[in-house]
């Protein structure tokens, strides 16, 4: 009941926070901006139209953070202004130790890519946006792209230096291999 009474005062105040950084909506553009660690990392996931489709439900559901061993709260799905928390619990500890406010910045479901962008709020450890896409080719080839920009936020993701650079890595490629698992399973 504490937990859950803390993390809506965390939403709360999420909600009412703008995103820490200029270049809102950058991720979606083949061109990542200047003066932030960026990265693209991919990994195919599958063919044709049915795991297309599987792959793009999942990650709008915030299924490569739930995969990647993160809680999202409020339950939902990823939609344009849609606020959450980010959550890293430690394992054997109740409580989160780790909440992390971003807002979904954008989102699309078209032919070929379906997926969206969160950016971040003031809280977050990082300053910058991370992007989910699932995009198919036209031979029906079907990938998962994590695409993001950020430079540390916090004196801790600052004094970090190389070390928040591995953990992000890490994540992302729990994020990718997440994907990839949950199409191979069909959920």
């Amino acid at each position: 009941m504490v937990v859950k009474r803390s993390l809506r005062r965390a939403h709360l105040r999420a909600l009412a926070a703008e995103p820490s950084y200029a270049e809102v909506g950058a991720t979606d553009g083949p061109v990542l901006p200047g003066g932030y660690r960026s990265f693209r990392r991919r990994i195919r996931v599958g063919h044709g139209q049915d795991t297309f489709e599987r792959a793009g439900a999942h990650v709008l559901a915030w299924g490569a953070q739930r995969g990647a061993g993160f809680g999202v709260y409020p339950e939902g799905p990823a939609v344009p202004g849609a606020t959450a928390l980010v959550v890293l619990r430690l394992p054997g500890l109740p409580f989160p130790r780790l909440v992390i406010p971003c807002r979904v910045v954008w989102s699309v479901r078209a032919a070929e890519r379906i997926g969206f962008a969160y950016g971040t709020l003031p809280g977050h450890p990082e300053c910058g946006e991370e992007s989910f896409v699932v995009g198919r080719e036209p031979d029906g080839l079907v990938w998962f792209e994590v695409a993001a920009f950020s430079r540390p936020a916090r004196w801790y993701a600052r004094l970090g230096g190389p070390l928040t650079r591995l953990l992000q890595d890490l994540a992302t490629r729990r994020y990718l291999v997440s994907v990839a698992a949950a199409v191979r399973r069909g959920t």
